[in-house]
């Protein structure tokens, strides 16, 4: 049976201007109902039924929060007490879920996407599948999916300016990876720790362990759906004015 994974860790720093003190970004609601609540919701629609949600900053506020949460799969879940270093210290603290031998959906939290995105990833052939939304704005900031004759060469917001690959597109964030795959990702994870680099993005692992087998890991595309990642101020302005009416416009109970 798949298993989920969620990261909600983060402080959300860069949002001390839209969000009340001391709220978690996955607590942030659009259209009356917050991140993390719509999140469960669709994992338990698509048949999940167990996760790990990988708590830091005002841990109890969402614990009480999902508490409160009818639609929603069984949460187990596991506090990163250095969640203000990088976030593979976070996925480091869903280790034990990533060595389970289960199909793993990993996610960040602070996502607002259409449903179809979650169904795509639940429902791939593709056993270690990424998300690919070939829209995006270039900069520094997108996490970049780079392709050459159709596959997956690199994975990075700073790509090699040597990489040769001939399309690009941006991450959503969320992923599926078989056994295999996610116990290399646990024990990267786990190297990262040891090796003192526990302030990197848990992304890095992931490219690692893209990087040493390239050709186990596909890709959905997700072009032309509707999502956003809450990371900056007009990230919530895109969130609430685009992004939610136009899935609203499919789903307007969403």
């Amino acid at each position: 049976m798949t298993h989920a994974i969620i990261l909600a860790a983060g402080r959300g720093s860069r949002l001390t201007q839209e969000i009340p003190e001391g709220l978690p970004k996955c607590l942030l609601e659009f259209g009356g109902r917050s991140l993390i609540a719509r999140h469960l919701d669709l994992l338990y629609r698509f048949g999940i039924r167990t996760m790990d949600l990988v708590l830091g900053y005002r841990a109890q506020s969402i614990i009480d929060h999902i508490a409160t949460l009818d639609s929603r799969p069984d949460v187990a879940f596991h506090f990163n007490p250095r969640y203000e270093l990088g976030s593979v210290l976070s996925l480091l603290a869903a280790g034990e879920a990533l060595r389970s031998g289960r199909d793993i959906l990993l996610m960040d939290a602070d996502v607002l996407y259409h449903p179809t995105i979650l169904q795509r990833l639940v429902d791939t052939p593709v056993e270690n599948c990424y998300l690919l939304d070939r829209e995006f704005e270039p900069g520094d900031d997108p996490v970049k999916i780079a392709l050459h004759d159709g596959q997956i060469v690199d994975f990075r917001k700073q790509l090699p300016e040597d990489l040769d690959h001939d399309e690009l597109g941006e991450s959503v964030g969320f992923f599926r990876f078989g056994p295999r795959a996610a116990e290399c990702i646990a024990d990267e994870c786990a190297r990262y720790e040891s090796e003192g680099l526990g302030d990197a993005p848990h992304e890095e692992a992931l490219r690692d362990v893209l990087i040493s087998c390239p050709l186990a890991f596909g890709f959905e595309d997700v072009t032309g759906l509707p999502w956003v990642e809450i990371d900056f101020p007009e990230d919530v302005e895109r969130a609430r004015d685009v992004v939610l009416p136009a899935i609203r416009a499919q789903y307007p109970e969403f």
